[in-house]
C-alpha cells in the first residue's frame, strides 16, 4: 500500500470513528416512550390514525411516525421543484426576459404581459437546460426533471417539460398567497402545508451573529465554551427565493458562517470545533459530502457571499448586516475573488467571495436525519453545546414542533442551548425552557420586525 493510499484509508477511517463517536447508533425512529408525553398534550386535536381507541399507542406512533417522515421526504421533492420554479423566473444567466417578482407572479394566468414573459422564459430554460454541458445547477435541475420521469430529447419531450413548469410557476403564485394569510395567523408556521425548500441566504446567519453577541452580553455564553454544534437544514443556496439568481453553483453556507461567528466572538476555535448538519434533503448531505472529500484531498470549498441591501431598511440593520458581511469568512478563510455580478443585476446583489481552508471543511460533518420523528442518542459528553435551526420549523405544525422541541431536549447537553428564528409551542414537556429573546427590527416603516429565541436545557 503506497502512501497515497495509506493516507486515503486513514482519512475514510478517522471519517467513520469521528461519526461513531458523537453518534452511537445511526439515527433511530423516536420511540413511543419519549414522544407519549408530547402527544398525550396534544390528546383532543392528534389524527385519528394515532389514538385508535382514544388514546396514543406505541403501535400507531410506530406506524404514523414512518409514514410522516415518507411525506417530509415528499416534501422536500416539492421543495426541489420550487428551486425549479424559482430559477425559471428569476435566473438571469438563460435568458433576457424580465424576471418575475413576486408582484408579476401573482399576476401570472391573468396577466397577457407577465404570461408572455413566463411562455419566454420557459422555452430559454429548456433551451439551456439542454444544452451538451450544462453549469452545475442546471445539472441539478436537469436531474430533477429527469428524476420525475420528463426528457429533453424531443420537441415533443420539451412541451411536456415545459406544461410541467408552467404548472409549477402556476402552483407557486397559489402557495405564495397561502402562505401569505397562515403567516397573519402564525408567522412561526407559515410553511406548514407547501414544500421544504432548502434555499438559504446570509440573513439569518446575521441574526445568529446577534444573537449570540446577546447571549454573551446576558451571561449565558463564555469565552471557548463552544466546542460542539449541530445544525438543522443548514441550506442549500441556488435561486433563492429572496435575491434569487442563478450566476454561482449551488452552495451551503450557514455552517461556516456559524463558525466564523463564533470564532469571531471568541466562543469556539474553527481548527478544533466539532459541527454535525441534520437535513433529510439528499442533495443538501450528497453536497457536504462531497465538500468534504475534496477538503480531504487539500480543496478549499469556496463560497459567494451574495448581498442584497434594501433602501428601505433601518439604518442600523443596513450598517450593522454590512459589517457582519464585509467581516464574514475572515476567521475560516480568506477571501478570493468572487464570481461576477451579471450586468442585469448589477446594482441590485453585491458579491464577495471566500475560499474556506479544507481543515474547516472536514469539521463539518452531515447526518440524514429528521429531527422531528428522528433521534440519535449521544453519551452526555459528545452532547452538543448548541443546536441552530433557522427558517426550518416553519415548515411544520405546533404538534411537529414540539415532537422536534423535546428531541432537541435530549442531544443538547446540560447548560447547553437550541437558538432558532421561530417561536416553538412550550406546553408539551420537554428539557427545554424558553430563555433569552432578540428583536430585530429590520425595516420599521414596514413593522418588518426577525426574532432570535434562546431555548435553555438546565444544568
Amino acid at each position: 500500500m503506497n502512501s497515497h493510499v495509506r493516507h486515503l484509508a486513514a482519512l475514510v477511517l478517522f471519517f467513520f470513528l469521528s461519526l461513531g463517536a458523537a453518534v452511537s447508533q445511526a439515527p433511530q425512529f423516536v420511540p413511543f416512550s419519549a414522544a407519549e408525553p408530547v402527544l398525550n398534550t396534544y390528546l383532543s386535536s392528534l389524527p385519528a390514525e394515532l389514538k385508535p381507541g382514544g388514546k396514543p399507542t406505541a403501535a400507531a406512533w410506530d406506524k404514523w411516525v414512518r409514514d410522516q417522515d415518507k411525506d417530509i421526504r415528499v416534501r422536500i421533492e416539492q421543495g426541489e421543484e420550487n428551486t425549479l420554479t424559482n430559477l425559471l423566473r428569476l435566473g438571469v444567466t438563460f435568458t433576457k426576459e424580465p424576471e418575475i417578482g413576486y408582484e408579476s407572479l401573482a399576476k401570472f394566468g391573468s396577466s397577457p404581459v407577465v404570461n408572455k414573459i413566463a411562455d419566454a422564459r420557459a422555452n430559454d430554460l429548456i433551451v439551456a437546460l439542454s444544452a451538451p454541458h450544462p453549469a452545475a445547477g442546471m445539472m441539478e435541475m436537469k436531474a430533477l426533471l429527469e428524476k420525475k420521469g420528463y426528457s429533453l430529447k424531443t420537441p415533443a419531450d420539451q412541451a411536456k417539460v415545459k406544461t410541467y413548469l408552467l404548472a409549477n410557476l402556476a402552483r407557486l403564485r397559489d402557495d405564495v398567497a397561502h402562505d401569505a394569510a397562515e403567516a397573519k395567523i402564525n408567522k412561526f408556521q407559515a410553511f406548514k402545508d407547501r414544500g421544504i425548500s432548502t434555499d438559504s441566504n446570509l440573513y439569518p446567519d446575521y441574526g445568529i451573529d446577534l444573537h449570540l453577541q446577546h447571549m454573551m452580553q446576558a451571561g449565558l455564553l463564555k469565552p471557548g465554551s463552544i466546542h460542539r454544534i449541530a445544525i438543522v437544514g443548514p441550506g442549500l443556496d441556488f435561486v433563492n427565493k429572496k435575491s434569487g439568481t442563478d450566476f454561482y453553483p449551488p452552495q451551503t453556507t450557514q455552517p461556516f458562517a456559524v463558525i466564523d461567528t463564533l470564532a469571531r466572538l471568541g466562543l469556539a476555535d474553527p481548527n478544533t470545533i466539532q459541527v454535525y448538519t441534520f437535513d433529510v434533503s439528499s442533495r443538501v448531505n450528497k453536497h457536504l459530502d462531497k465538500a468534504r472529500k475534496d477538503a480531504a484531498a487539500g480543496k478549499p470549498y469556496v463560497i459567494q457571499l451574495l448581498s442584497s441591501p434594501s433602501d428601505g431598511w433601518d439604518k442600523s440593520y443596513l450598517s450593522g448586516f454590512l459589517e457582519f458581511w464585509q467581516k464574514l469568512g475572515g476567521q475560516v478563510g480568506k477571501p478570493v475573488t468572487p464570481i461576477p455580478v451579471p450586468d442585469e443585476i448589477k446594482g441590485e446583489i453585491w458579491n464577495r467571495s471566500i475560499a474556506v481552508r479544507p481543515h474547516v471543511v472536514e469539521e463539518v460533518t452531515p447526518v440524514d436525519m429528521n429531527i422531528v420523528f428522528q433521534t440519535v442518542t449521544l453519551p452526555p459528553d459528545k452532547q452538543f453545546d448548541l443546536v441552530i435551526g433557522t427558517n426550518i420549523f416553519v415548515y411544520y405544525g405546533s404538534l411537529e414542533q414540539s415532537l422536534a422541541r423535546a428531541n432537541i431536549g435530549v442531544m443538547v447537553k446540560p447548560g447547553g442551548y437550541l437558538i432558532s428564528n421561530e417561536s416553538l409551542p412550550d406546553k408539551a414537556p420537554s428539557n427545554l425552557t424558553n430563555s433569552l429573546r432578540t428583536t430585530i427590527p429590520i425595516a420599521t416603516s414596514r413593522q418588518l420586525v426577525d426574532y432570535m429565541f434562546t431555548y435553555a436545557r438546565a444544568k
